[in-house]
């Protein structure tokens, strides 16, 4: 899948996928969205974003994940 919102530089927040070259984490607004902060208010705390941006951020996350193997702890 091709992201062209999401950026990587390695120049540029050591290389973290940002948004658009705005120095915006993917993380950043993945967390964010984690805690129930609403679009609405991610895009008054960020004016350089657009609701695109927010979509990207929350799939680029999902397709990583899906990426990588990630060990799970059973508890219990």
């Amino acid at each position: 899948m091709h992201y062209d919102r999401i950026t990587i530089d390695i120049d540029q927040m050591d290389g973290e996928p940002c948004i658009r070259n705005l120095r915006i984490p993917v993380s950043t607004i993945v967390s964010m969205f984690s805690q129930n902060i609403s679009k609405e208010q991610i895009l008054e705390y960020y004016p350089d974003l657009e609701d695109e941006d927010i979509t990207s951020s929350l799939l680029f996350a999902a397709e990583a994940v899906r990426e990588h193997q990630i060990p799970l702890t059973n508890v219990g």
